[in-house]
């Protein structure tokens, strides 16, 4: 199997919290996170499929390209992903989240190859590999 990694950046900002929890609750379970903050956010995304023996590429990088940027990083870089992006209404905008509706935006847009995975690393210790919803 072959995968082709590209990867991107962007920067936003979340908070954490949740309204149906005692302001107790909020701190055992977010401590310092239920304030606004930021990350500079690296994002991986991961293709495979068959190489054109024509090309010898896997995926047209330029199309690749242009669907993250277009259905990914101009929606949630500067943005205050929980505020801005209505798919984390009622969900908290951790990376475990992210991941699964960053999938969503990239998988329906591919004309070429099949996303194998999505990786957002969050901070240089933290980040969270999704391989959709059909992985096993």
């Amino acid at each position: 199997m072959i995968v082709l990694n590209k990867i991107f950046h962007f920067c936003a900002a979340h908070r954490y919290g949740n309204e149906d929890l005692s302001e107790a609750a909020n701190q055992a379970a977010f401590g310092k996170d239920l304030q606004i903050h930021g990350h500079n956010y690296e994002l991986t995304i991961s293709v495979t499929g068959e190489v054109d023996p024509a090309t010898g590429f896997l995926v047209d990088l330029g199309h690749l390209k242009q669907v993250v940027n277009e259905h990914v990083i101009q929606l949630v870089d500067h943005s205050q992903i929980e505020k801005d992006i209505p798919w984390f209404k009622g969900k908290q905008p951790s990376t475990e989240n992210m991941v699964v509706w960053m999938w969503e935006q990239i998988d329906a847009h591919l004309n070429s190859g099949s996303l194998h995975r999505v990786r957002l690393q969050e901070t240089p210790t933290i980040y969270t590999d999704y391989y959709g919803p059909n992985h096993k």
